[in-house]
C-alpha cells in the first residue's frame, strides 16, 4: 500500500459513519494518524482498533457539532496529542427533507448548524493549527444540490451552497500560508443515514439501489470505496498546488 500520507495528522468530522469512517480507516492505512470526531464511540473504537492494526495511531473525540466549543475541542485535542494538523476532511452533515414552502425553523437551524456553522468553526480551527505547521489541506464535502438542488432539499441545498463560498474564501485568502481548500462533490451513496431515510419513506435498500441505478448515468450508486483515491490525493502532497477546486465524484448525476 502506498503510504502517501505517512507522518500526517488528519482530522475527520463525522468520522464514525459512512464515507467519513471509510476515509478515517483508509488514511491510517496510507500512513496517517487519525483524529475522529463524532458521537458514536463504539463505532470509533472499532475503527481505532483497525487503525492500530495497520501500525498507525488514532483517537476519538466525542464531538457535538452544534456546539462550537466541541468543534474547538476536536482540533485542540488533535494538536495536543500529535503536535500538528495536516488535513481536515469535513464529512459531517444531515440531509432532511426540507422543501422551501414547508421547511420549519427547527429543521432549517439543524441543517445550517451542522452542515455550515460547524464546518465554518472547524475550518477556523484548522487554519489556526495548520498555519503553525506551514500549511495543510481542507476538504469540504459538497453536493450537486449546491447548484440549486431538488425541490425537497431546500435547506440542504443552501447549506452546501454556503460551503462552496467558504471553499472559495479559504482558497483565495490563505493560499499564501500554504493552506488549501477544495470542494468535494459526492454522489448518491447508500450510507447508513441515506438507507435509514429511505427506510422511513417505505423503501428497502434494494429498492433504493434499483431506483438510483435507473436515473444515474453511470448505472449505479456510488460506493464509499469510489471516493478513496480522490480524497487521498486531496489530502496528500501530490495536490499541493490544488486549491479552490471542485472535484466531482457522483456517477454523472447533475441536478
Amino acid at each position: 500500500m502506498d503510504k502517501i500520507l505517512e507522518g500526517k495528522v488528519i482530522v475527520i468530522s463525522g468520522g464514525t459513519k459512512g464515507v467519513g469512517r471509510t476515509i478515517a480507516e483508509e488514511c491510517a492505512l496510507r500512513g496517517a494518524k487519525v483524529v475522529i470526531g463524532g458521537r458514536d464511540e463504539e463505532a470509533a473504537k472499532n475503527s481505532i482498533r483497525l487503525i492500530k492494526s495497520y501500525g498507525s495511531d488514532g483517537i476519538f473525540v466525542h464531538t457535538e457539532l452544534k456546539n462550537v466549543a466541541d468543534c474547538r475541542k476536536l482540533f485542540e485535542t488533535a494538536y495536543n496529542k500529535y503536535g500538528k494538523i495536516d488535513g481536515f476532511f469535513n464529512y459531517a452533515g444531515i440531509t432532511p427533507v426540507s422543501p422551501l414552502d414547508t421547511c420549519d425553523e427547527e429543521t432549517f437551524d439543524d441543517v445550517m448548524d451542522i452542515n455550515f456553522k460547524a464546518a465554518f468553526f472547524c475550518c477556523q480551527e484548522a487554519v489556526k493549527y495548520m498555519r503553525m505547521g506551514g500549511g495543510g489541506s481542507i476538504i469540504l464535502t459538497g453536493s450537486t444540490h449546491a447548484w440549486g438542488g431538488q425541490k425537497d432539499r431546500a435547506a440542504y441545498a443552501c447549506s452546501k451552497g454556503t460551503l462552496r463560498i467558504l471553499t472559495e474564501h479559504i482558497s483565495k485568502n490563505y493560499a499564501t500560508e500554504h493552506i488549501r481548500c477544495n470542494y468535494l462533490v459526492l454522489g448518491w451513496t447508500p450510507t447508513e443515514g441515506e438507507v435509514a431515510l429511505r427506510k422511513s419513506q417505505g423503501k428497502t435498500e434494494a429498492e433504493l439501489r434499483k431506483e438510483a441505478a435507473a436515473v444515474l448515468p453511470m448505472g449505479r450508486m456510488c460506493e464509499r470505496s469510489d471516493y478513496i483515491d480522490g480524497i487521498m490525493y486531496m489530502l496528500s502532497d501530490g495536490s499541493s498546488m490544488m486549491t479552490g477546486a471542485v472535484l466531482t465524484i457522483n456517477a454523472g448525476e447533475y441536478i
